[in-house]
């Protein structure tokens, strides 16, 4: 079974057709455009882009508002929502990393005792969605909440490996090189969430990167 995209992924594949990357573009760079404004921006006729519009509004990329006018009734134009914002840059690593340096400047252990509030966060923030009965389902459900936001996680279980999580990419790792500790605070909130005493390993092949979480049912 593929991967299930993550968001990122998902909205290129939705918006990978004509002239959608320049109708968001230029609604971007504006507080909000009509069809005929974009038409005109564009050389296109009104119904090529309105028809663009409404199927991205569908999707739940654009909404509406009406925009007053000095004259007549008010304007229907379109603005991006909040689901595109995975297209645009926000911090990176590396302001995460200085913010962190900062801290352990102001106080030695700082850094650990902020990534331990985050870890802690995030376990009470998963814990809504990944709930059963069994071990396995748990692990299930963490699986496809974390391939939800970037690690490319499955599930799997068989005679040989017995149950565990396979992930493909760590969105974090520029902070796991530098604070090692990451690794067992990670390993922590698996075994709140499931139930289970867990071991993480990695291995890396050429530019491939596997995590692996063996998990052992208490």
């Amino acid at each position: 079974m593929p991967l299930i995209l993550t968001g990122y992924f998902k909205i290129l594949k939705n918006i990978s057709k004509p002239h959608w990357f320049d109708i968001i573009s230029l609604i971007k760079c504006s507080q909000g455009l009509s069809v005929g404004e974009l038409a005109d921006e564009l050389g296109m006729s009104y119904m090529g882009v309105k028809k663009h519009c409404i199927a991205m509004q569908k999707l739940g990329y654009l909404d509406t508002w009406r925009r007053p006018k000095e004259v007549g009734r008010p304007e229907k134009t379109y603005r991006l929502t909040s689901k595109l914002d995975a297209l645009f840059p926000k911090v990176g690593d590396d302001v995460s990393l200085a913010i962190l340096e900062a801290a352990t400047q102001l106080e030695i252990n700082a850094a650990e005792k902020l990534l331990y509030g985050f870890f802690r966060s995030q376990t009470e923030k998963f814990s809504a969605s990944v709930s059963g009965e069994s071990v396995q389902g748990r692990a299930e459900r963490l699986a496809k909440t974390r391939n939800g936001i970037g690690y490319f996680s499955r599930c799997h279980y068989n005679e040989e490996d017995g149950l565990y999580i396979d992930e493909f990419h760590n969105p974090l790792q520029a902070l796991f090189d530098v604070y090692p500790t990451l690794e067992r605070m990670e390993v922590q909130m698996f075994e709140k969430l499931l139930g289970a005493r867990v071991e993480r390993s990695f291995t890396k092949v050429a530019g491939l990167t596997r995590y692996r979480f063996s998990l052992y049912p208490r």
